[in-house]
């Protein structure tokens, strides 16, 4: 189980996304925005390993029209990923832990089979705040088998889409900025 350092982190996880997130093709954002962001929600899961920190950050944008929320996975490195440069949002210095290199998670291998474990119910997701606490919100459901080299893991950038006609899928909840909850799809899985 991951262990949830209450410390300061330099940048900040926001910070670091408020650069990143204009960049990507599915930023819904007003063109010349800075993104307002606030934390909205997640949850974690845990790397069997203990190396790498995993965790399904919800990000809502109101620097536009309407508030937009958006789903960012992330994971934190104690050292550069090889061959993942494209996919390095930034570094931060994290008070207990030094510094840190966090990534897009989507393109993270260790991310990646933690969320195909969770799918086939081989992994908890854990609460994105609390050490050593499940998050019995986060549901995931897999119709069959799961043959990891036959399917595709879809990440759901904005979350809400349906799960119609997917394999797979994993499911959480987020703070609207109205202060209600909402639950979305935050993964696919797909055949390919």
């Amino acid at each position: 189980m991951s262990i949830i350092h209450k410390t300061t982190m330099s940048p900040t996880k926001t910070e670091l996304l408020a650069g990143w997130l204009p960049r990507q093709p599915w930023y819904a954002g007003v063109a010349g925005r800075e993104p307002e962001l606030d934390r909205a929600g997640g949850f974690r899961l845990d790397d069997p390993e203990g190396e790498v920190g995993i965790e399904f950050l919800v990000v809502t944008d109101t620097s536009g029209g309407e508030p937009c929320s958006y789903h960012v996975p992330l994971t934190y490195r104690g050292a550069p990923l090889e061959g993942a440069d494209d996919a390095l949002i930034g570094t931060t210095e994290h008070g207990v832990l030094g510094t840190r290199w966090v990534y897009d998670g989507t393109q993270d291998p260790v991310l990646v089979a933690q969320v195909l474990a969770l799918v086939q119910g081989e992994a908890e997701p854990q609460a994105q705040s609390e050490s050593d606490t499940p998050d019995p919100t986060v549901t995931a459901r897999l119709d069959g088998k799961l043959d990891a080299d036959r399917v595709a893991l879809e990440t759901v950038r904005v979350p809400g889409a349906s799960d119609d006609g997917a394999l797979g899928s994993v499911t959480a909840r987020w703070s609207r900025t109205e202060g209600e909850s909402s639950r979305g799809v935050f993964f696919l899985v797909r055949e390919r």
